[in-house]
């Protein structure tokens, strides 16, 4: 889920993508089916065939199963806080109750955010991290999620930390009123359901997310500010985020022309190697032709 694990490019252009591999599939097949192929390639037709529906099976499954999982969790999170199980605050509210009450924020934030913006006196304990597993499977998950917009969004493949709970506990009674927050607000309820089922009876979510939050509700330390730590990659450094936008409108032309600076500069870069490969591609020829 970016939901619990962040990529950049929206589900319609995920399917988009998804729906012309198919096509291409699909006109494989149909050139498999033309009755000019000789018989002996009719079993390699069909083995082809139900392969494709296969992958599109899978796929398709897949894609229902993430829903039917996020709306299941979603109804749970929603009765969590119907119920009272889990009260709701703002970022500035959530400031005060822990200046006045001296409550306890618990940042579940993967290492990625929490290094660039962190509230004073908090604790760090991420639900969700960076996978730093090097194996085959993890390697391919990275990849996939590197082709899928991580070069883009700078979000890298985040696995479930198993140590959560047991951190927690060490940390923290189970009487503690403990205010839970993350950059947007979706792990942190994630985090809150996982707390409450293992007998937490006081705790406090910060709905929407540190991202929401304004330099004046919650004392800040780190080198950016709390709207900046969740972005990365290629639109930040082009200043393409919605942040970033905004900030532009208030700072004027001289935060935008940075960008547009470094726009230029990407377009040159991207240019030079191209003109770079062909010049090295007619070496190589000109080597063989030798």
């Amino acid at each position: 889920m970016e939901a619990l694990g962040h990529g950049f490019r929206p589900v319609g252009a995920v399917r988009s993508c998804q729906n012309e591999q198919r096509c291409q599939l699909v006109g494989s097949i149909h050139f498999l089916s033309s009755p000019l192929l000789p018989s002996s390639l009719k079993f390699v037709k069909e083995y082809y065939r139900n392969d494709v529906i296969r992958m599109q099976t899978v796929q398709e499954e897949y894609e229902l199963k993430q829903i039917k999982d996020m709306a299941a969790a979603k109804k749970r999170w929603d009765a969590l806080i119907r119920d009272g199980k889990v009260k709701v605050l703002t970022p500035r509210e959530a400031g005060y109750a822990i200046q006045l009450s001296n409550k306890m924020l618990l940042d579940v934030r993967p290492s990625m955010e929490r290094k660039k913006a962190w509230v004073k006196g908090s604790t760090w304990i991420p639900v969700f991290d960076v996978d730093t597993i090097l194996e085959l499977g993890t390697l391919s998950r990275k990849a996939t999620n590197f082709l899928m917009g991580g070069w883009w969004s700078g979000v890298p493949a985040l696995s479930y930390n198993r140590q959560f709970l047991s951190i927690v506990e060490e940390k923290f009674a189970k009487d503690t009123d403990l205010i839970v927050a993350c950059q947007k607000g979706l792990r942190s309820i994630a985090a809150c359901e996982v707390l409450y089922n293992a007998g937490y009876s006081n705790i406090f979510w910060v709905q929407g997310g540190l991202e929401t939050a304004e330099e004046e509700d919650l004392e800040r330390e780190g080198p950016q500010p709390f709207k900046f730590a969740g972005i990365g990659g290629l639109s930040e450094f082009l200043g393409w985020t919605d942040q970033q936008r905004d900030a532009a409108a208030k700072e004027g032309w001289g935060y935008r022309l940075t960008f547009s600076a470094r726009l230029v500069g990407v377009v040159l870069g991207a240019d030079a190697l191209f003109i770079g490969a062909q010049k090295v591609g007619q070496y190589l020829q000109e080597f063989r032709s030798h």
